[in-house]
Order: C-alpha cells, then structure tokens, then sequence
C-alpha cells in the first residue's frame, strides 16, 4: 500500500502535465493583428490579420458597429477598404460580404488564414480613428475585424497586436497588456480589445504613483499653451480624490489619453479615458475647469460603468444596440460627481461649484423637453433622440447626463436628510458596486432598493416621480438643508427691458436663419419655423449682424412683422415680444439659513 502511494506520487507530475495540455489544447488559438502605417500623411492604418480556422470549410467575419459608452450605431465598417484574404501559402482565398459588417472567407480546410485590409482614420474624435504625420489615435471598434465567434463560448479567444512604427515616430501607448517585445500588445478577448484605444506617434508622457500604481496623463497633438506637468498633479488629485471615497483601485495601471488640438468630449474605458482638449485650454480659468471635470468625468467611470453597470452593459453585442433605462445612473450620476470630484480635490472653489451647480439646474429648467420626456425614457432611447440631436430636439427631449446630474444631487440630499447626515450617495454607490460590480450587473430595482436601505426610507415614490416621470424637480427641501437659495430676482422696468422673441439663430453662408425655436417663446406661439431667413423687420432691410440691436428698439408687449424667406417664398409673420425669463436659477447661500446649514454645506463639498 504505501509502495502504490509512493508511486503515484511518482506519477503525478507526469499527470498533471497532460492533465496541462488538454487544458491548453482546449484553448482557441489567438488572432494576431499587425498594424502597419506606410503613409501617415495619408490617413490609412494597414490591417494584417491572422485568423485560425482550424480546418473549417468557411469563417464568418465581423467588425463592431458601435463603440460601448457612445450609444450609437456608427457602422465602423464603411471605412474599411480592400478586404482580401489568403492562405498561409499565399494563395488567394475567396472573400463575399454577407451583411454590412460581416465577411465570410472561403478557408478551404486550412489551418489558419491571413486577412489584409486598409482603415481611412480621419476622425479626431474619442470614438473614432485618427492617423496623421505625428501621431495616430485607434480605438477598437472601428480597427479590428474579428471571427464572429469570437466573443461567444466559455473560452474567449485572445487577441494579440503588434504595431510597426513608420520612420520618426518613437512610441506607442495603451491600456492593453503588454506583449512580448516593443510595441506589442494583448487582449484576452475581443471585448477587452475594443476597450482599449492604442496610441502610436510622438507624444508626451507624464507619470505619477498613486498608492503604489502607475498613471499617465499621455499628452498628443500641438501643445499650444498645455501645461502637461500642471495637468498631471491635478489629475493626480482627481485620482487621490475618487479612490478615497470608492476604496482601492480595481486596476493595475491607468492612462488619460489627452487628445490636444481636437474638438471636445471624452470616453471611458476600464483602465483608460481618451480626452479632447483645445490646445488654448490652459489659457483661461473656466477652460481648463471644464477639462478638469471631464477628467473627472471619464475617471469616476472606472467604477460606475465600467464595473458597476446596468445589466443591459455587458457583456456586450457590438452589431445590435443595447437598451437600459439606467445610463441616467451611469452617465447622470457621474455627471454629478464631475464637479462634486474637481471641489472635493481642492480643485476649484465652493464658489466655482454652486455656479456649475446652478448652470445644471438652469439648463434643466429652461429645456421644455423636461415636461415630455423622463429620464428612465431619455436612457432607453439614447440610441435613436440622444446622440441624433435636430432642431427640435430641446422641445422634445431630457439629457440623461444633465438631469441624470440634478436628480444625483437631489437624491443626495435625501439620502443625507433621511439618514440624519449619516449617509450619503457616496455610501450608496459603494454598497451598490460590492452587490453589482461582478458579471450579471444590476437591474433597475436592484439599485433603487440598494439607494433605499442605505437612506434608510422607501425612496419608490421619488424614483418614479424624479426618473420615471415628467413632473416638475423640487428643490426647496434640498437647498434649505444646505442653506442655500435661488437669487432672488428684482422687478423689471418694461421702459427699460429690451424685447425678447426667444428664438437662436445662427449666420450661414452670410444669411441670417432660425436656428431654433424653444416650445413657449414668442417666435414659437407667432408661427416663426426653423430655417426661416430673416429678411427685415416692419419693413426695413435686416443684416445678418443687426439683430440684437433692431430688437433694442423694441419693449415687450409690442409687436413687430418679421418678413422672412422660407424655401424661397416672401412671408410676412407678425411677432408679439415677451419679456426674457429673469436669470432664476442661480444659487447663493441663503443669510437667513438655520443653524447647521454650513456644516452640512462643508461635509457634502469638502468630506475629507
């Protein structure tokens, strides 16, 4: 007996090692991309893809169609080019489109295959693709082709890209893994592959320790008046910031990607953001708190979205969009936390916070799409209102980052009012991402009763009339908690109150036109249409700069006839001006606030 133990003890490496291969052998074996760029000037990522096949007859081919966090079907694949496929011996293999982002490749038995395609990357933005002289931007999405099955079945199939530098360019940066050898990358999966951007060029790179992890602030583009240095410490108070109040960083490196001299926007991915900033960002103080906040924005993601997430977000169909009620949770409650996280930073002043505060709640109040579309509405169709905004898009609809960010506020002061001070939202987040943040997410309920046991009151009635209705926000008993009012406004003198008809314009192509028309003004009730071209006003010849002036000659309650062009016809509409709506919406500490009002004020803006 002990003779047959010591034998088996014997054989158990040998076991153990066999036991290892059939393990490995169930793998899927990798894609390798290899990502080559032989004109930069020209705007083209050349795409090397070898894809195993394993002896199949025939392999379906897909390529995303939208980027997780931009909810929009982009349809990546009408910048693809030239897709053709070959054996590992160089012989052709047939290649036949079948849907407008799949191909299917006649493989013919072979073990693996070779799929070669050009990607036109002229879009600066955080969603999109970029290749210009110095640097090239690549997000997932729009680059990679993959097997279709790729992100199906209990072993994921792995994704390995290796990036060829063309003369001059020294780098490449991303928040994928790194692989064996410079400019080598690896993903487990395609998902992890389409959440992180790469980074390829000359750009700057400034590093910083925060409780023992590694971040970067990797700066892109002409710098102008950036200050790379400046914009890491701060960055690196954001950070200190949210991780004291979410705990431990569930990552082992982090990266901001700081996009200079594009346009505006940022997006978040789970151990990276990519941020847009001017390159005259740093020259004024209201410039660069908006790029802190964005910074902010993207950050605070890595836990609420990106690990704490609605149900609906993961794992995720990259060719159908994906519907949840809940993005006011993921994109309005860290819209919140944006300025709360810039304040709470040292960042900026409480001063600087109210009016940010205030600029949310008067661009709710002042939206007449408040009154017809909720929240819960405004998340789930994002896909098709949201990111397809048209002229009449502020009478129709909410944003579910801007009131998704006034209804935060509010259900933290109600937290904080029901719980004695005791909590706060910022416990409620926490306890939701220890039940939520794994694989299954959570459902709508699942955070509500979460928001409730830490308030320690059934907030079901306040959820359904802040987020699942169109009634109107009340704001009294949160302000009086924090001592705080809106400014009271003075009387007008009619005399002295110019004229007001409501409607936006713009000047195009040396025309004056009616750009938009909020439902309630007086350009709205006299009939005035969007893209109506302002001609003159009681008979005199108008020019396209001459508008805010003429109107100064007139007071509300006076009328006056717009004679406009519309789709070339002469019309003659009278117009009834009103009176502006008073600036009502700005907040200020209230002098006569109770006792402990500044107290509650400093433990919601300055906890720590």
């Amino acid at each position: 007996m002990k003779e047959l133990s010591v034998r088996a003890l014997r054989l158990f490496p040998v076991l153990f090692f066999l036991f290892e291969v059939a393990a490995v052998s169930q793998t899927p074996a990798p894609l390798r991309y290899t990502l080559r760029f032989p004109a930069p000037h020209s705007h083209y990522v050349e795409v090397e893809a070898e894809i195993p096949s394993a002896g199949e007859a025939e392999v379906e081919l897909m390529m995303a169609v939208w980027t997780p966090g931009s909810y929009l079907v982009r349809d990546y694949s009408g910048h693809v080019e030239g897709v053709r496929a070959a054996a590992a011996s160089g012989a052709p293999l047939a290649v036949t489109k079948t849907r407008k982002n799949r191909w299917r490749v006649r493989a013919g038995g072979e073990p693996r295959f070779f799929l070669r395609y050009g990607v036109y990357c002229r879009q600066l933005t955080v969603r999109t693709n970029w290749v210009g002289a110095d640097f090239a931007l690549l997000n997932g999405a729009p680059t990679f082709i993959t097997r279709a099955d790729a992100g199906t079945g209990a072993a994921p199939r792995a994704h390995r890209v290796a990036i060829e530098l063309p003369p001059g360019w020294k780098s490449s940066h991303s928040g994928l893994a790194a692989g064996a050898g410079p400019h080598r990358y690896a993903a487990a999966d395609f998902e992890t592959l389409v959440d992180s951007p790469i980074l390829a060029g000359n750009f700057r790179v400034s590093e910083f320790i925060v409780k023992g992890k590694p971040h970067f602030l990797v700066d892109a583009g002409s710098p102008g008046a950036w200050d790379g240095e400046r914009a890491a410490r701060d960055a690196r108070k954001i950070v200190e910031t949210f991780q004291r109040m979410w705990g431990a960083a569930p990552y082992e490196r982090y990266s901001f990607f700081n996009l200079i001299g594009g346009g505006g926007g940022g997006l978040e991915h789970r151990n990276s953001s990519v941020l847009m900033s001017g390159r005259w960002t740093a020259s004024t103080r209201e410039a660069y708190l908006k790029w802190l906040r964005l910074a902010s924005h993207e950050y605070f993601h890595v836990w609420n979205v990106k690990r704490l997430r609605p149900r609906a977000l993961g794992p995720f169909d990259f060719e159908r969009e994906t519907h949840t009620r809940d993005l006011w949770i993921a994109e309005g409650i860290t819209s919140y936390y944006d300025d709360l996280g810039v304040r709470r930073a040292g960042l900026s002043t409480d001063a600087e916070y109210l009016e940010r505060l205030s600029q949310q709640i008067e661009t709710l109040q002042t939206t007449p799409g408040r009154l017809v579309q909720s929240l819960s509405d405004a998340s789930f169709d994002a896909w098709v209102k949201f990111y397809k905004q048209n002229e009449n898009s502020k009478n129709s609809q909410v944003s579910y980052y801007n009131k998704g960010a006034v209804a935060a506020f509010l259900l933290d002061m109600r937290i904080r009012a029901a719980s004695g001070g005791k909590k706060s939202l910022d416990d409620a987040m926490r306890l939701a991402y220890e039940r939520f943040s794994g694989d299954e997410g959570y459902g709508s309920e699942d955070f509500r009763r979460t928001v409730s046991e830490v308030a320690g009151e059934d907030l079901s009635a306040w959820f359904r009339r802040v987020v699942d209705s169109t009634e109107e926000l009340e704001y009294d008993a949160a302000l009086r908690r924090l001592g705080l009012r809106f400014k009271q406004a003075g009387g007008a003198d009619d005399e002295k109150a110019a004229a007001w008809w409501g409607a936006k314009t713009e000047v195009r192509g040396g025309l004056l036109l009616v750009a938009e028309i909020p439902r309630g003004t007086p350009a709205f009730e006299a009939g005035i249409d969007v893209g109506d071209e302002i001609v003159a006003i009681d008979g005199y010849r108008l020019l396209p700069g001459e508008l805010g002036g003429r109107l100064e000659n007139y007071r509300p309650g006076g009328a006056a006839e717009f004679l406009v062009a519309r789709r070339g016809e002469m019309t003659a509409i009278p117009v009834t001006f009103g009176r502006k709506p008073p600036d009502e919406w700005r907040l200020e500490i209230d002098p006569d606030a109770g006792a402990g009002a500044e107290e509650r004020r400093k433990a919601w803006l300055n906890p720590d």
